[in-house]
């Protein structure tokens, strides 16, 4: 694969179980184990996207003790994983960042649980990673992303879909899925 790929967690706006366009926390797990999984399939940069300053503040925190304070001295492969976080005002800062690194546009690509009816599979994608046009995986908090966010994006990627009518996973667990089927197309 040759195409740089980034991700992006959007926790701002995502929507709540009712439906309604709400912002979410960010934590702890969230950050560590998507920055692995991104380090480990090799992410170009994990975009934390949140306007809020005291969530930003916390993601500075937990990135700062891994990547410059004893977290980091004496847990390497944290260190290089979290170092590849980045944290955004919104998913267009996030995506003007990526834009001004590649020096060219880039494809967003929503992810979503619900079934919709134009979606992309993860062999088409994984293929199409192949060439080197940037994309940026776009994943959801709370109960997934926003209609606006996702109308911003030029695909959606098709669902994970489980052995039953359950279906919802921890977006740290669908972040590692994807990677996988993506990478291993």
């Amino acid at each position: 694969m040759s195409a740089p790929i980034y991700l992006a967690l959007i926790h701002y706006p995502v929507v709540n179980k009712n439906g309604l366009i709400t912002g979410s926390a960010l934590t702890n797990m969230d950050l560590h184990d998507i920055a692995r999984a991104g380090r480990t399939f090799g992410v170009k940069a994990y975009y934390v996207v949140t306007p809020y300053e005291d969530q930003k503040s916390l993601a500075f925190q937990i990135m700062d003790h891994w990547t410059h304070g004893h977290g980091g001295r004496v847990n390497p492969a944290r260190k290089s994983a979290l170092e590849r976080v980045r944290v955004a005002d919104s998913f267009e800062a996030a995506c003007n960042d990526i834009e001004n690194e590649q020096e060219q546009k880039i494809v967003k690509v929503a992810t979503s649980a619900n079934s919709r009816c134009a979606t992309r599979s993860c062999r088409a994608l994984g293929q199409a990673l192949r060439e080197n046009t940037p994309h940026v995986l776009v994943f959801g908090t709370a109960w997934g992303l926003a209609p606006e966010v996702i109308e911003q994006c030029d695909h959606i990627l098709e669902p994970i879909m489980g052995a039953g009518s359950y279906n919802h996973l921890s977006v740290r667990s669908a972040v590692s899925i994807y990677l996988d089927r993506l990478i291993n197309a």
